[in-house]
């Protein structure tokens, strides 16, 4: 196995050379960190990160979680995070790929299998060690990066067939809840769904609930379990994420403030403080200054 994750190591390494970016193959990017990072907040998933040299540590909700190579990590849904990267002991930095779920395709290909319940109380994420199986499918995949011009024909089939070994790994039940429509976590997604599109806008807690066919009480117990948070949480994060990436891009801090939703610049200021352990100019001006854009969801 550790020459597999090595041989994709090296493909990622010889074509990439930025932080976290896209590949030409669909739904596939990558990460690569050099130093020990600082704990850092940010919203992690929806999709699967499989880390091939140095750690990951993650924090959702009280969970703690370490995530060496080898290891993947899936998310149903985008999910509130405090992240760390590590490069190895001998100093070579961390590099991980990501998969967003194409549940069209995941669709497809449960349709073909046996038939699977949902577990009575199944988990938004999951962490999963990597078999040879499933190694060897994400290496296949990820080696269309050499041949760009055999993407269009074979990517779709090598996507198929790491679904099909991610369903046979730990991460089986996360999978199978991208597609199913019933069950508390499939209502609580149409709710997320909703406050991801509406990050700007008040939460009606009584209408979030009424989306996902729940009591209020019901509806933030099952809202918690999922995200590891409550949902006025949920969209300040969400709110301050987006804000993030604005002051990346050039916007001052009254106007990222109020194109996230917030009235007040001095509240939108203590919270993003209090997130991103500094001021919104500080920390616009250090990645302007850096070139570090906001980190990608997910790896």
């Amino acid at each position: 196995m550790q020459n597999l994750l090595e041989r994709m190591r090296d493909r990622v390494l010889s074509h990439f050379a930025g932080s976290q970016m896209a590949t030409p193959i669909p739904r596939v990017s990558v990460a690569i960190s050099r130093g020990v990072g600082d704990p850092e907040n940010t919203m992690c998933g929806p999709g699967i990160c499989l880390v091939l040299q140095g750690t990951k540590q993650l924090v959702i909700g009280n969970q703690a979680l370490q995530q060496d190579a080898g290891r993947s990590f899936a998310s149903l849904v985008e999910l509130p995070a405090t992240r760390c990267l590590f490069e190895t002991a001998s100093r070579e930095p961390y590099v991980a790929v990501g998969l967003t779920v194409d549940a069209v395709l995941l669709g497809e290909l449960l349709a073909d299998l046996p038939p699977s319940s949902p577990h009575s109380e199944p988990s938004s994420f999951s962490m999963a060690d990597g078999t040879p199986e499933l190694l060897q499918a994400w290496s296949q995949h990820l080696a269309l990066v050499d041949a760009p011009d055999d993407i269009a024909a074979l990517a779709r089939p090598r996507e198929r067939e790491l679904l099909y070994r991610l369903l046979q790994s730990g991460h089986g039940g996360v999978l199978r809840q991208f597609v199913w429509e019933e069950g508390g976590l499939a209502q609580i997604r149409k709710a997320v769904t909703w406050m991801r599109g509406h990050f700007d806008q008040s939460v009606p807690i009584g209408a979030l609930a009424e989306m996902a066919a729940m009591s209020v009480p019901s509806f933030n117990r099952h809202f918690k379990a999922a995200t590891a948070t409550s949902p006025l949480q949920y969209q300040k994060a969400l709110r301050l994420q987006a804000a993030r990436q604005l002051l990346f891009k050039g916007n001052d801090v009254t106007r990222a403030a109020q194109a996230v939703g917030y009235e007040s610049v001095s509240q939108f200021s203590r919270e993003y403080a209090r997130r991103f352990n500094c001021s919104p100019k500080q920390d616009a001006l250090r990645m302007r200054e850096e070139r570090v854009e906001p980190p990608v969801p997910m790896i």
